[in-house]
Protein backbone atom coordinates (compact mmCIF):
# COMPACT_ATOMS: atom_id res chain seq x y z
CA UNK A 1 0.00 0.00 0.00
CA UNK A 2 1.32 3.42 -0.93
CA UNK A 3 -0.02 6.90 -0.28
CA UNK A 4 0.84 9.39 -3.04
CA UNK A 5 3.65 7.06 -4.13
CA UNK A 6 5.26 6.88 -0.67
CA UNK A 7 5.12 4.30 2.07
CA UNK A 8 2.71 4.88 4.97
CA UNK A 9 5.48 4.78 7.57
CA UNK A 10 7.17 7.75 5.93
CA UNK A 11 3.93 9.75 5.91
CA UNK A 12 2.98 8.87 9.49
CA UNK A 13 6.43 9.65 10.91
CA UNK A 14 6.51 12.90 8.95
CA UNK A 15 3.08 13.80 10.33
CA UNK A 16 4.30 13.15 13.87
CA UNK A 17 7.33 15.38 13.25
CA UNK A 18 5.12 18.09 11.71
CA UNK A 19 2.80 18.07 14.72
CA UNK A 20 5.87 18.38 16.91
CA UNK A 21 6.94 21.35 14.82
CA UNK A 22 3.59 23.04 15.42
CA UNK A 23 4.23 22.81 19.16
CA UNK A 24 7.43 24.83 18.71
CA UNK A 25 5.39 27.86 17.67
CA UNK A 26 4.13 28.30 21.25
CA UNK A 27 0.48 27.69 20.44
CA UNK A 28 -0.55 28.24 24.05
CA UNK A 29 0.31 24.83 25.47
CA UNK A 30 1.99 24.33 28.82
CA UNK A 31 5.11 22.15 29.02
CA UNK A 32 3.07 19.22 30.31
CA UNK A 33 0.39 19.57 27.61
CA UNK A 34 3.03 19.83 24.90
CA UNK A 35 4.81 16.79 26.29
CA UNK A 36 1.64 14.71 26.27
CA UNK A 37 0.76 15.90 22.77
CA UNK A 38 4.16 15.18 21.24
CA UNK A 39 4.74 11.87 23.04
CA UNK A 40 1.16 10.67 22.51
CA UNK A 41 1.10 11.58 18.85
CA UNK A 42 4.45 9.92 18.29
CA UNK A 43 3.28 6.74 20.04
CA UNK A 44 -0.09 6.50 18.27
CA UNK A 45 1.18 7.29 14.78
CA UNK A 46 4.19 5.04 15.36
CA UNK A 47 1.94 2.13 16.33
CA UNK A 48 -0.15 2.64 13.19
CA UNK A 49 2.99 2.80 11.05
CA UNK A 50 4.30 -0.39 12.69
CA UNK A 51 1.05 -2.16 11.85
CA UNK A 52 1.39 -1.10 8.21
CA UNK A 53 5.02 -2.20 7.73
CA UNK A 54 7.06 -5.38 7.86
CA UNK A 55 9.08 -6.19 9.85
CA UNK A 56 7.14 -4.60 12.68
CA UNK A 57 10.14 -4.42 15.00
CA UNK A 58 11.99 -1.71 13.05
CA UNK A 59 9.09 0.73 13.03
CA UNK A 60 8.10 -0.18 16.59
CA UNK A 61 11.67 0.61 17.68
CA UNK A 62 11.55 3.96 15.88
CA UNK A 63 8.25 4.85 17.58
CA UNK A 64 9.45 3.70 20.99
CA UNK A 65 12.68 5.71 20.83
CA UNK A 66 10.96 8.87 19.57
CA UNK A 67 8.21 8.58 22.18
CA UNK A 68 10.67 7.90 24.98
CA UNK A 69 12.96 10.76 23.94
CA UNK A 70 10.12 13.28 23.88
CA UNK A 71 8.61 11.94 27.13
CA UNK A 72 11.95 12.09 28.96
CA UNK A 73 12.47 15.61 27.67
CA UNK A 74 9.01 16.72 28.73
CA UNK A 75 8.58 14.91 32.01
CA UNK A 76 12.06 13.89 33.17
CA UNK A 77 13.95 17.12 32.63
CA UNK A 78 11.01 19.53 32.37
CA UNK A 79 12.38 21.30 29.32
CA UNK A 80 10.49 23.84 27.24
CA UNK A 81 7.81 22.57 24.83
CA UNK A 82 9.92 23.73 21.91
CA UNK A 83 12.81 21.55 23.06
CA UNK A 84 10.52 18.54 23.48
CA UNK A 85 9.20 18.96 19.94
CA UNK A 86 12.70 19.47 18.57
CA UNK A 87 13.94 16.30 20.26
CA UNK A 88 11.04 14.32 18.80
CA UNK A 89 11.52 15.71 15.30
CA UNK A 90 15.26 15.11 15.32
CA UNK A 91 14.93 11.54 16.57
CA UNK A 92 12.23 10.74 14.01
CA UNK A 93 14.27 12.22 11.17
CA UNK A 94 17.45 10.35 12.07
CA UNK A 95 15.71 7.03 12.68
CA UNK A 96 13.65 7.28 9.48
CA UNK A 97 16.85 7.88 7.55
CA UNK A 98 18.63 4.93 9.18
CA UNK A 99 15.75 2.43 9.04
CA UNK A 100 14.14 3.42 5.74
CA UNK A 101 15.74 0.61 3.74
CA UNK A 102 14.78 -2.04 6.27
CA UNK A 103 10.98 -1.76 6.17
CA UNK A 104 8.43 -2.43 3.47
CA UNK A 105 4.70 -1.80 3.34
CA UNK A 106 2.47 -4.72 4.17
CA UNK A 107 1.21 -6.45 1.04
CA UNK A 108 -2.38 -6.02 0.01
CA UNK A 109 -4.52 -9.03 0.87
CA UNK A 110 -5.23 -11.17 -2.16
CA UNK A 111 -8.77 -10.84 -3.42
CA UNK A 112 -10.61 -13.87 -4.66
CA UNK A 113 -13.30 -13.84 -7.28
CA UNK A 114 -16.44 -15.22 -5.75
Amino acid sequence: MRIFGREPALWLNSLAAALGLIVTFNVGLSAVQAGWLVAGTSAILGAIAAALTRPIAVQAFTAAVATTASAVGAFGFEVAPTTTAAINGAVLAVLMFITRGQVTPTPKPATTAG
